[in-house]
C-alpha cells in the first residue's frame, strides 16, 4: 500500500530521477553484470493464446501457465476446483514477474541517479578548474 502515493511523490519531486514505467530500458542491460544476462522469452506462441482465448491482456511472461490452467478448466468442468494447482502456479509466475519487473524500474532508477551525481561531479569539477585558472591569471 502506498507505492502508488510514493512513486507519485518522487516523480513531481524528482522528475530527472525516475525512470518512465511504460518506457523501454534507458541502460544497456548488462550494465553492472558479469557477463550476459538472460533475456526473458515467452513460451507460449501466439496462435496457442488465440486457440486457447486467452484476453490479451494476459498476453505476458506467464501465458504457458494460464494455457496449462485453461486446458484443466476445459477437461475437469464442472469441477474447476480441481485446477488450484494450476491457478497456484500462475498467480505465483505473476508475483516473480512483478518481482523482476520492481527491480528492473529500481535499477534504472539508481542508475539514474548515479548518471546524475556523476554529472553534478564533472560540474563541479569544471567549475573548480575555471575559478583556479582565474585565480593563476590575477596578478
Amino acid at each position: 500500500m502506498g507505492n502508488l502515493l510514493l512513486r507519485t511523490w518522487e516523480q513531481s519531486t524528482d522528475p530527472e530521477y525516475q525512470p518512465k514505467y511504460n518506457a523501454p530500458p534507458m541502460f544497456d542491460p548488462h550494465l553492472g553484470f558479469q557477463g550476459k544476462r538472460e533475456e526473458r522469452v515467452m513460451i507460449a506462441t501466439e496462435q496457442e493464446l488465440r486457440a486457447a482465448k486467452i484476453p490479451k491482456e494476459d498476453w505476458d511472461y506467464c501465458a504457458h501457465h494460464r494455457l496449462d490452467l485453461a486446458r484443466c478448466r476445459a477437461d475437469v468442468f464442472p469441477f474447476v476446483w480441481k485446477c488450484r494447482d494450476e491457478a497456484a502456479t500462475v498467480s505465483h509466475c505473476l508475483k516473480d514477474d512483478w518481482i523482476i519487473r520492481m527491480k528492473e524500474y529500481e535499477r534504472e532508477r539508481r542508475l539514474l541517479q548515479r548518471k546524475f551525481k556523476i554529472k553534478q561531479l564533472l560540474l563541479k569539477v569544471l567549475i573548480d578548474i575555471d575559478h583556479s585558472n582565474l585565480d593563476l591569471l590575477q596578478f
